[in-house]
């Protein structure tokens, strides 16, 4: 639980907490060396995931290095990071496949590896993964210890590695670096580091298109900060809230921009996720995709969806009831909205809801108030029931 020390955070108008508490701000070092009983009991239930897969391959005869780094979104990634931009495959059905849907900041980074060390752009793409899991572990761990405790945030990170889908935070994907870099932008907000909130926004922006939801969490956040009644922010405070609120969508607006002038078209970024099928129809198809299983043959298939939507649903409700700070609400509100409201791809919306790992906040207060004896157990079954659903899930014929 939240200490009794002063807090800077005051209630808003409405009574919203924003939740910044300049008085347990710790340099970002510090935290990731409170963050070691964290990052090893991360590092091991990410090892106990790819062993599972290694061993499921043995049996199916697929690779796991394959399955990680050399399908699906790994291999646009890769492409984009040996060639530049410029792919376009076209399928049946006028479904028009161009690369241009992938945001830069990973490929860059492999195509830098690949360049610096021995290796292939894909297998840079999974060193990304790799070192970038680990920051996103310490990001998160950090924001469940400034909110409830250290136990609390360790277990934040346990449940945020054995996810279902957690091994995608081990694949050549963007989900990792993503999550890095909008756990560390929360946390700055949470602890007042504007400026910083505000280039880690701008650069997650250049991550993935949910980008959007780490600048709504420091521009909202500011903007309550900024009208709330009682202590307003000093003259300097609100300088560094101008500059991380000018500075977080910068990343975004740069690629969506550069799209449109690459297409010719003021909405081509848009036009290129309507290529794949994909855009945004407020959940209409994904319901309908539900209700279809639920009227077929796949009946529990489309029970097990509704009870997942329920269920993330909940959590979110749960934390907000519980008096969780702003910006986390506003970014795993935001990743929600953005994954349960688009069209296309339905199997893909367990890992696009991967970065929202806020959600887990009140399962990692319950796991946190048991004794270590049983919490120990009941996080190494779920890991591992975790790391079989995820060798079980790549090994599938359709994309994650």
């Amino acid at each position: 639980m939240l200490d009794n020390r002063p807090v800077t955070d005051l209630a808003s108008p409405s009574g919203i907490r924003t939740g910044i508490r300049t008085d347990r701000a710790v340099p970002a070092s510090g935290a990731l060396r409170r963050a070691a009983p964290a990052l090893l009991a991360y590092a091991a239930v990410r090892a106990l995931g790819i062993a599972v897969l290694a061993l499921w391959g043995l049996a199916t005869g697929k690779d796991a290095h394959h399955l990680l780094s050399g399908r699906w979104d790994s291999v646009w990634y890769a492409r984009i990071a040996e060639d530049g931009y410029g792919y376009t495959l076209a399928l049946t059905g006028g479904k028009v496949h161009s690369d241009l849907a992938f945001f830069p900041l990973l490929p860059w980074l492999e195509r830098l590896l690949s360049a610096l060390l021995p290796v292939s752009a894909a297998d840079a793409g999974l060193l990304v993964s790799a070192v970038s899991s680990l920051f996103a572990a310490a990001g998160i761990f950090a924001i469940g210890e400034l909110l409830h405790g250290r136990r609390a945030g360790v277990a934040l990170v346990v449940l945020w590695a054995a996810l279902p889908v957690g091994v995608v935070q081990s694949m050549a994907y963007s989900e990792s670096l993503f999550t890095a870099l909008a756990a560390w932008s929360v946390y700055a907000v949470l602890t007042g580091r504007w400026p910083a909130a505000g280039a880690l926004a701008a650069l997650a922006g250049l991550t993935r298109p949910v980008g959007v939801a780490v600048v709504a969490a420091v521009w909202i956040t500011a903007a309550v900060a900024l009208l709330r009644r009682g202590r307003r922010p000093g003259r300097a405070e609100r300088r560094r809230m101008l500059l991380g609120a000018a500075l977080a969508p910068l990343g975004w607006l740069a690629y969506v921009v550069w799209v449109g002038v690459r297409t010719g078209s003021p909405g081509g970024y848009l036009d290129v996720q309507g290529g794949w099928g994909n855009g945004f129809d407020g959940g209409l198809a994904f319901g309908a995709f539900i209700g279809e299983r639920l009227a077929g043959p796949a009946f529990f298939a489309g029970l097990a969806l509704l009870a997942g939507v329920a269920l993330v649903v909940w959590l979110y409700v749960t934390g907000a009831r519980r008096g969780q700070p702003l910006p986390l609400l506003v970014y795993s509100g935001t990743v929600l909205l953005l994954a349960l409201t688009a069209k296309g791809y339905f199997g893909s919306k367990p890992r696009l809801m991967l970065p929202a790992f806020p959600l887990l906040l009140p399962l990692a207060t319950a796991l946190a108030r048991l004794r270590t004896s049983r919490a120990v157990p009941v996080a190494g079954a779920v890991a591992l029931v975790a790391a079989c659903y995820g060798a079980f899930w790549l090994n599938g014929s359709g994309p994650p």
